[in-house]
């Protein structure tokens, strides 16, 4: 049995969560999740500023404060903080340990990032294709701004069996970083499809942190213990592909097949045919059982081959936005808020500005559930102490968003009465980046797994 501890659902999450597990109690591995599909355009750009930039700093920061404890608990951490420059992440974290006088193999999977060679797939008829609309990627080419491919698993289990104690990826998948140390420990073979299956789920089940240890749990949540302390999972995996989900002793949350089984919907399509690049798992087939406090164990997961395929994600350039907001008091919170709406509408009109959309929400009225909750009963009002008027707009005319912009600060004063609130001041302009979803012939791409210090 290995486990295998996740300390990072997204870029952003706990500070802490890493270290803890580390610290906390035994583990063998630490996963950390950084990526999201925004997150690539984001690094894309900070590396057109800077050619050492483009990856998830936090991971080196991290790296340097419990790099001793890796070391001396011998626990080996795979993340996907490369972005899109693995090797500078690879470089900042042999800074690091040169620094603090301690020998360490890390390894880099590359070979994601095909941005460079768009025009080249195009020219041999590879259209990569919007896989919800059809539409070949060469309509929008001058606006793209990051493309990656996901890799799977097998690379990066491939970097450590060369011996790799931190291994950096680019896009991989959510699930792999799980997957590959099961591959790895108990040399699963490609075509084990059960065994990928379930070792994909176990990575599903812990890629968001928390939330399946009882972080944005709709079940009891106000029972959930500690949760100011809440332990973050981790998978006790085991050979034939059963695993338990639990976390560490003393830690706050909660585990239990409830708190599972809403992460399990994550994200989720077919559960039948969730596929990745290792497998197609079957989520129909889980068997969950509660083994003890905190303690979920899986069971007769079935799995079924892979496509030929990767899945791509493509970001690019969408026009821009921009999203303002007043604070409207009692009385009469919620028709001032209402007024004013109109009141700028009209205004904008006026302006001659056109938007390819404009939203607004009243928020403590309708923002959440999307109906005016206060407006069929008026004696809701008084319990209206304030509502807060958000209004947003979207277009491709950046002179038209940022016209917008100066709109909204002077309804404090033009508009209806008792304004509390400006938000932050005046709406920033913002790019629009959106998402274009492609798959790509595995053949066409290969995973690029280097070692440092060079073995050569």
């Amino acid at each position: 049995m290995i486990r295998i501890a996740n300390g990072q659902g997204f870029w952003g999450d706990s500070l802490e969560a890493p270290a803890m597990q580390v610290r906390r109690g035994p583990i063998d591995y630490l996963t950390l999740d950084y990526l999201a599909e925004i997150t690539m355009s984001i690094l894309q750009k900070q590396r057109s500023r800077d050619p050492k930039a483009g990856y998830a700093r936090d991971f080196v920061d991290m790296i340097a404060d419990v790099l001793p404890d890796l070391i001396a608990r011998r626990v080996r951490v795979i993340a996907n903080a490369g972005g899109v420059n693995p090797a500078a992440c690879r470089d900042a974290v042999l800074a690091i340990a040169k620094r603090q006088g301690i020998d360490v193999k890390v390894a880099t999977v590359a070979g994601d990032d095909i941005m460079g060679r768009l025009d080249d797939l195009f020219a041999r008829g590879i259209e990569l294709n919007n896989m919800e609309t059809g539409e070949p990627l060469s309509t929008i080419r001058d606006r793209v701004q990051s493309a990656n491919v996901y890799f799977g698993a097998f690379p990066v289990a491939a970097a450590l069996a060369r011996g790799a104690q931190i291994v950096i990826t680019g896009r991989v998948t959510d699930t792999g970083l799980a997957l590959a140390p099961m591959i790895h420990e108990f040399q699963w073979k490609a075509d084990d499809w059960n065994k990928l299956a379930a070792g994909t789920i176990a990575g599903h089940t812990v890629e968001c942190g928390a939330q399946c240890t009882g972080g944005n749990c709709q079940v009891d949540w106000a029972e959930i213990p500690n949760m100011a302390d809440i332990g973050y999972p981790i998978i006790e995996a085991e050979p034939d592909g059963t695993f338990t989900i639990t976390k560490h002793a003393g830690t706050g949350g909660r585990v239990t097949v409830a708190s599972v089984k809403e992460q399990l919907l994550y994200e989720m399509g077919d559960p039948r045919e969730y596929i990745t690049p290792d497998c197609i798992a079957d989520f129909t087939t889980i068997h969950l059982e509660q083994c003890g406090p905190d303690r979920v164990r899986f069971s007769g997961i079935r799995g079924r081959p892979a496509t030929p395929f990767y899945k791509v994600s493509v970001s690019y350039s969408a026009g821009f936005k921009a999203i303002g907001s007043l604070v409207y008091a009692w009385p009469d919170a919620y028709r001032k808020a209402r007024a004013a709406d109109q009141i700028l509408r009209r205004r904008l009109d006026r302006l001659g500005l056109k938007f390819d959309a404009i939203r607004t929400e009243f928020l403590g009225a309708n923002a959440c559930h999307g109906i005016p909750l206060a407006e069929p009963a008026p004696d809701m009002e008084p319990r209206l102490a304030e509502v807060v008027l958000r209004v947003g707009v979207r277009s491709n005319d950046r002179a038209a968003v940022e016209r917008f912009t100066k709109e909204i600060a002077p309804l404090a004063l033009n508009g209806p009465p008792v304004v509390t609130g400006l938000g932050s001041g005046r709406p920033r302009v913002e790019e629009v980046v959106a998402y274009w979803p492609a798959l790509i012939p595995k053949t066409e791409v290969k995973p690029e797994v280097s070692i440092w210090p060079s073995e050569n």
